[in-house]
């Protein structure tokens, strides 16, 4: 696996650290497991990167022409697709998914290196914009971040961005209206192209009849009405899937669940956060840890003043499981910039920290299950019988690991079918789950939840599931433990 190339200066740090995150959900797709899909993001990464530089440094003799290429994150996810391809070509095909397999050896990936005039328009497009529209496009429409933080990202004023995301938004319709028609197309398409101008630039405007059934058996002219209809929500759609190919509709929703994630509901904007901070981190976990311990010694403070009798036991039932509140620590992190940049893992600084006063209970290496429940687990779960054989087995793969964060995946293989799953572990050192995909988490304390996704609900008898997330640790970074599938143990 090739090394990553190394950022130029701290501007293209954190811009690494951002295409890195897209390229990796990408791979994630495309591959049949972690390993290949980190060897996959890692080698499309190298390529990207040394395309967008040689790109960059080269200069053109032709006054007032400049070169057509993509915004360095779509450009990095086509590499994505075509290291793919070589690897298809080179005999290393068992590692992708099998129907990105299926789609490469299909007339839809020629499009992509075929004649320039027959590639989807919304990857023309995007190419005949300049730059910085582009990128403006792309992170508003596809990456799906607010607008104050792609407005600082890009250098733009907030006050005016709306405004400027409107007519950027006009200009890629006018680059598609403008290839759509520099497109070969035979006599029907062409007497429909006007047509279909008028009817995508009203939103009050009805689709004919005639040209309604022309676009459900006309592939590119379905797609030309896609990139020009810029109301009703459809351009993201029209952007990913034009400009990535296969998968981009999916690459789509991991992204805007991502945003969400990060973003938490009923969270500020971070537009104004600035750029990440690894120190920052750290002081806002011990900080939140101090914040914790108040509120935790107050509230037993009050559970034993208003005890009528002073039971001990009572006083128990009173306070509650310090375990089972919801932790108020900012679960941000930095992501890693390169392999280059990243410490040796001796360099990491050693816990300074006093020990958690919400765990009494000693570390145990093969611990009973403490009955801590997640925001979302049921509390009328049944208790599985510990004499039961699990019906499930666990693999936790630790994907990657930098000072302070690392990213991970979870899959659950069943030996019944399942309608919906929830799956369960807990953590040993504190660790916090900050972003996950092809699944929605909670959190209580060390134990969390994932919950399956509407497309990924049903798991068939034998079938496997799977997910994956990228958390926080500080001092120790211990494999997850205690897993359960819909409540019931599962063998790890």
């Amino acid at each position: 696996m090739p090394d990553l190339p190394t950022p130029q200066d701290a501007t293209e740090a954190a811009l690494f650290s951002e295409c890195w995150d897209a390229v990796l959900s990408y791979a994630d797709l495309c591959t049949a497991g972690s390993s290949a899909a980190r060897q996959l993001a890692a080698e499309a990464f190298s390529a990207g990167i040394r395309e967008a530089r040689e790109a960059e440094t080269t200069t053109f003799r032709s006054a007032g022409r400049r070169p057509a290429r993509l915004p360095r994150i779509p450009l990095l996810l086509t590499a994505v697709r075509t290291t793919a391809a070589a690897w298809e070509e080179s005999g290393h095909g068992h590692k992708l998914d099998p129907d990105l397999r299926l789609w490469l050896n299909s007339d839809k990936a020629a499009r992509y290196a075929g004649p320039p005039l027959q590639r989807p328009l919304a990857l023309r497009g995007l190419r005949d914009m300049q730059e910085p529209d582009a990128a403006l496009l792309w992170l508003a429409e596809v990456e799906a971040l607010p607008q104050a933080v792609v407005a600082r990202r890009l250098g733009l004023d907030p006050a005016t961005f709306a405004e400027e995301l409107t007519q950027v938004r006009g200009v890629f319709r006018d680059r598609c209206q403008r290839n759509h028609l520099d497109t070969p197309m035979d006599g029907h398409c062409r007497s429909y192209a006007r047509l279909l101008d008028a009817v995508t630039r009203s939103t009050a405007a009805d689709t004919p009849g005639d040209l309604s059934r022309h676009l459900a058996t006309c592939v590119h002219c379905a797609e030309a009405a896609a990139c020009l209809r810029l109301h009703g929500g459809g351009l993201p759609g029209a952007l990913a899937g034009g400009v990535i190919g296969w998968g981009g509709l999916a690459y789509l929703e991991r992204r805007r669940r991502a945003a969400e994630v990060r973003l938490g509901a009923g969270r500020p904007d971070p537009a104004d956060a600035g750029p990440p901070d690894p120190g920052a981190h750290k002081a806002r976990v011990v900080r939140s840890g101090l914040l914790v311990a108040a509120v935790l010694v107050s509230a037993l403070a009050l559970a034993v003043s208003m005890m009528p009798g002073g039971n001990s036991s009572g006083g128990a039932a009173a306070g509650g499981d310090p375990s089972d509140r919801q932790p108020v620590a900012d679960p941000g992190f930095s992501l890693p910039v390169t392999a280059a940049t990243q410490p040796p893992p001796d360099s990491a600084e050693p816990s300074r920290s006093a020990p958690r006063e919400d765990s009494p209970e000693p570390k145990n290496p093969k611990p009973e299950p403490q009955g801590t429940q997640s925001a979302t687990a049921r509390e009328d779960d049944p208790e599985p019988s510990e004499s039961a054989a699990p019906t499930c087995e666990v693999a936790y793969d630790l994907v990657n690991e930098w000072p302070d964060g690392f990213q991970a995946t979870v899959t659950v293989t069943t030996e019944e079918a399942l309608a919906g799953w929830r799956v369960g572990w807990s953590f040993r050192d504190g660790q916090t789950v900050g972003q996950m995909w092809d699944a929605s988490f909670a959190q209580n304390g060390s134990r969390v939840t994932a919950t399956a996704a509407d497309y990924n609900r049903t798991v068939p008898a034998g079938g496997s599931l799977a997910f994956g997330f990228l958390a926080s640790w500080e001092s120790e970074n211990s494999p997850a433990f205690d897993f359960t599938l819909n409540g019931d143990h599962c063998a790890s």
